[in-house]
């Protein structure tokens, strides 16, 4: 006599490393925080384009030192573990790897802002390609989550182009800055990033570029 239905079993987890402090990409290297960043990221992210830290749960602050004693305080953590992103080597936004679960091989990729410079090129593509290469090939993950505020649209779309499948909103998740938050909650599995790997990179390195840019844009690819 069968019993209920259960899981797949999963093999047991290899033993992994830490991530490396800077991963290269083709156009970004993500490597540690520094303070100093707050040089050019405070005006590029404060003077005119403020919106930047709507749906974050930090930020604006009311001047430079305070914007760098903040990157102080993301030097050296673990969970989040941060970078900034660099492009011909000048900062431009910071990204996250958090909620690790070692047991269960999940992660998340959150704390994502960029100043305006970055946004609508194909930074933001590569910096999650490079963390979700990182999630699977070298951390083992068998599922990798991106999570935003459910109004927050842009990143509700770039979740979906970059390959994540959409799982739902949570209601009444969180309370940011003395306002609700409902969350969107998207995810990619481990079967699932071969082909986005594939359609990344082809996307990133193989598509011919005009003013810096690939001549098409990037799909849809989580449904």
């Amino acid at each position: 006599m069968s019993g209920p239905p259960v899981g797949g079993e999963v093999r047991a987890a290899e033993p992994v490393g830490e991530p490396p402090p800077v991963i290269e990409g083709g156009g970004v290297t993500l490597r540690p925080p520094d303070p100093d960043d707050a040089a050019m990221l405070f005006p590029a992210t404060h003077r005119t384009h403020a919106a930047v830290w709507t749906y974050m749960a930090y930020g604006p602050w009311t001047h430079e030192r305070a914007m760098s004693e903040w990157i102080a305080s993301t030097v050296g953590s673990e969970d989040p573990r941060w970078w900034t992103a660099e492009v011909e080597g000048d900062p431009v936004g910071m990204a996250a790897l958090m909620n690790r679960d070692r047991a269960n091989r999940r992660v998340e990729i959150g704390h994502i802002w960029y100043s305006p410079s970055a946004q609508r090129t194909t930074v933001n593509t590569e910096v999650a390609y490079l963390l979700l290469r990182e999630s699977f090939d070298h951390l083992g993950c068998r599922r990798v989550e991106w999570k935003c505020d459910a109004l927050n649209e842009p990143s509700r779309k770039a979740a979906l182009r970059l390959g994540f499948a959409f799982e739902g909103v949570f209601r009444n998740h969180m309370i940011v800055k003395g306002r609700n938050r409902d969350t969107a909650w998207y995810a990619m599995i481990d079967e699932e990033w071969p082909t986005a790997r594939a359609r990344l990179e082809e996307w990133l390195y193989q598509t011919p570029r005009e003013a810096g840019r690939p001549v098409r844009g990037l799909s849809s690819g989580g449904g």
